[in-house]
């Protein structure tokens, strides 16, 4: 649009300028930037952009807030020249690039990034609707969004720059074309938001909004305005109080009012259909505290102040949001029944959730091949699932196909109905998404819906849709799944969690059959009131369930059972099974787990022996009936049962005191049964001065499989006692059950 001059900044590179865009950069850095400064500066003129904003203006405003989004140098320099008309710039060929000669390598790539990305950009505006909705069109626009997102500094150089667009508008009067307006809202605010930049997000929204809606804006602002004095005393009140009582508490915390965002209150009415005066967060506290432990200690304490509103508690420390968001959520009121928001986070989640991944933008050299920058694993994951949901609202053609599927990298990805990303292998369907989400809800899997429409279980997966899972309350998986012609499942870890479904219905089974046939035969010799469970230890089985099984299994015969009754008494000098004795300082024997239940008083807790926990495992706590808080790891099979079916009663637990304390763990042994095998494994503990309280020993076909119970104090002797039992001659496995 043509808009009215505007007049320049009285000097926008000058030296004060230049000193706040050069804010925290290395002498290398500010020394680069202030070269670009001076070669692009004369060139600007008096040149504007298509809005009539004077580009030497945008050049500056982008720079100053790339600096405050802690970019680095290469970043601010690029996004300076990206302002220059394209004509100004020098023409690079195949064999030189002026830029790059001139100011670097990065910063020529960067440059060159966001000039293709801006060609792009307009010829999308200019198609027409038609055209718009064409194959090649949409083509392009993917595209457009693949060069954002194949380097995040050219995303933050494009966010910072529509941003710049906006502030500009607003501190001129200069009119905001609505389709400015709503693409930053459609386009670039989402992109702000997956990488979490809420600093940068939260102005976009309330920009655009106020050019979009200007008199709800207005009106939102009044409303706002009208209890502002009020609020802002509740608030000051609130702080001071909080304060006193944190430090009172040993907890160091900086207290403070937070800001509301117009377009946020807005959105909240109009999604929730609520009233103004009916918004819960319209006063808000945040806390910032040293660690996740004083998270939780800050919000015992907050809600020790004033009475929680349970319903309105977000744990997303825990429960992370897709894009990596973490805090504490809780709405809480005061003795007047007024409502207020608590958040609470450390400095380090402060600092993801003002500025996301620019927070901890780090690149590192890649040593022998010399100035080559490489970015981390987990950024390179972020990017790669970023990529392939920027492509989902398309059908892709063939060739289309192809580059997503090179691009994903042998996976697709996909989102649940709350918008979590899964990463999934290629080719995977909804039984593979329903077990990777949770074993349970894979074997109660009867349906689901893609995008809200009904499909069948072994309709393959693309990238960008969201799948919901339709489960019975109960049930097991279909044999057909495990059949590969049928095409049910494409991941090996859903296969395996199918076969162990079939294996324990199995083993259940013969478990039964087995007892049947054990107790038949006791009852014919009239010995019905024998202890079952001694009988098959004294036969050498650990457990009478492996009597059963082997029993069923026809690979023990009943006429043992007859002999056991019939053998003498061991000589002297017969093996023996030894007896084992709990070191004083045992969890189990002393009862004290070491175990802390976060934010709650003293609880009685106990280690569970289905997955025995040691410190450093995550673990988990669950609430029993009568016996306090049960200690399982965090992937405990039983524990995620028990939580899926009984979520109230899961409690956030972390380890405390552990130092002087012996936590029992399962070490299974397989190995080639040989003579002396028990003794040379024994050694190994006995070397390395671990208490061992308990084994069990099976011997089938030439193969042991033994299982240890030993006390230790971490993971670190844990680790040591296994290598040394893989080295023992004959062993083919040693791990922690």
């Amino acid at each position: 649009m043509s808009a009215s001059p505007v007049p320049l900044l009285a000097a926008p590179l000058d030296a004060a300028w230049l000193q706040a865009a050069g804010a925290d950069l290395d002498e290398d850095g500010a020394h680069l930037l202030a070269r670009v400064a001076a070669w692009a500066g004369p060139r600007f003129q008096a040149q504007q952009a298509l809005t009539g904003e004077p580009l030497i203006n945008h050049a500056a405003g982008v720079v100053r807030l790339l600096a405050g989004l802690q970019t680095d140098a290469p970043t601010r320099a690029a996004a300076l020249l990206a302002a220059l008309p394209p004509e100004t710039l020098p023409a690079s060929t195949s064999r030189s690039d002026p830029i790059a000669a001139e100011f670097g390598a990065q910063t020529a790539k960067l440059l060159a990034g966001s000039q293709a990305l801006l060609r792009l950009n307009v010829t999308a505006r200019q198609a027409s609707d038609s055209e718009a909705a064409s194959g090649d069109q949409k083509e392009m626009q993917r595209k457009m969004l693949l060069a954002m997102a194949a380097d995040l500094r050219i995303v933050l150089m494009r966010l910072v720059s529509r941003l710049q667009t906006l502030r500009w508008h607003a501190e001129t009067k200069v009119p905001c074309p609505p389709e400015l307006a709503r693409e930053t809202l459609d386009l670039y605010t989402p992109l702000a938001n997956r990488l979490g930049i809420w600093q940068v997000k939260w102005e976009l929204e309330d920009l655009s909004f106020r050019f979009l809606e200007p008199e709800r804006y207005k009106q939102i602002a009044r409303q706002l305005e009208e209890k502002r004095a009020e609020r802002e005393a509740f608030i000051a009140d609130a702080v001071a109080r909080l304060s006193q009582a944190l430090k009172h508490a040993g907890i160091e915390a900086e207290v403070y009012g937070r800001p509301k965002h117009i377009y946020s209150i807005w959105n909240k009415m109009r999604i929730k259909r609520l009233d103004f005066s009916e918004l819960l967060d319209l006063r808000a506290l945040r806390v910032i505290v040293a660690d996740v432990r004083a998270c939780y200690a800050a919000l015992a304490l907050v809600h020790e102040m004033w009475a929680p509103m349970i319903e309105a508690f977000d744990d997303y420390i825990s429960r992370p949001k897709p894009n990596g968001y973490r805090s504490l959520h809780t709405v809480v009121a005061d003795v007047e029944g007024r409502p207020f928001e608590v958040q609470i986070r450390t400095r380090e989640m402060h600092q993801f959730a003002e500025y996301g991944m620019a927070a901890h933008w780090r690149y590192k050299e890649a040593g022998a091949k010399g100035g080559q920058v490489a970015a981390s694993s987990d950024y390179d994951r972020q990017l790669s699932w970023m990529r392939q949901l920027l492509a989902w609202n398309s059908d892709l053609e063939t060739r289309e196909g192809a580059a997503a599927a090179q691009a994903g990298d042998g996976h697709i990805y996909v989102l649940t109905p709350q918008a979590r990303v899964i990463e999934l292998p290629d080719g995977s369907t909804p039984v593979d998404f329903a077990y990777h989400l949770h074993t349970d809800l894979g074997h109660r899997c009867r349906g689901a819906r893609i995008e809200g429409q009904m499909v069948p279980l072994h309709t393959r997966l693309a990238t960008g849709q969201t799948v919901e899972i339709i489960a019975a309350k109960s049930g097991g998986p279909s044999r057909d799944w495990l059949n590969p012609q049928l095409g049910y499942l494409a991941s090996p870890r859903a296969r395996s969690k199918v076969r162990l479904w079939f294996n324990a219905i199995e083993l259940a089974q013969r478990i039964t059959q087995g007892q049947a046939l054990v107790e038949k035969e006791l009852q014919r010799l009239g010995k019905t009131a024998v202890n079952l469970e001694q009988l098959a230890q004294s036969l050498g089985f650990a457990r009478a369930d492996d009597l059963y099984v082997a029993v069923a299994k026809e690979e023990f015969s009943l006429r043992h059972i007859d002999d056991a009754f019939q053998q003498p008494a061991p000589a002297d000098d017969a093996p023996h099974v030894p007896r084992f004795t709990r070191s004083a300082d045992s969890a189990e024997a002393s009862g004290k787990s070491g175990v802390l239940v976060v934010g709650v008083g003293s609880l009685l807790t106990q280690l569970a022996r289905c997955c025995r926990p040691a410190p450093p495992d995550a673990i988990r706590g669950f609430v029993t009936r009568g016996r306090g808080v049960s200690i399982h790891r965090a992937d405990c099979a039983s524990y995620r049962a028990l939580a899926e079916r009984e979520s109230e009663r899961v409690i956030d637990v972390d380890w405390g005191n552990t130092a002087d304390t012996f936590y029992p763990v399962d070490v299974s042994v397989r190995a080639h049964d040989r003579p002396g095998l028990l003794r040379d494994l024994s050694e190994v503990f006995a070397r390395l001065r671990l208490n061992v309280v308990g084994v069990n020993t099976q011997s089938k076909q030439s193969l042991a499989h033994m299982v240890f119970t030993v006390e230790v104090r971490d993971g670190q002797a844990l680790h040591r006692a296994l290598d040394a039992l893989a080295a023992v001659p004959g062993a083919i496995s040693a791990t922690r059950r």
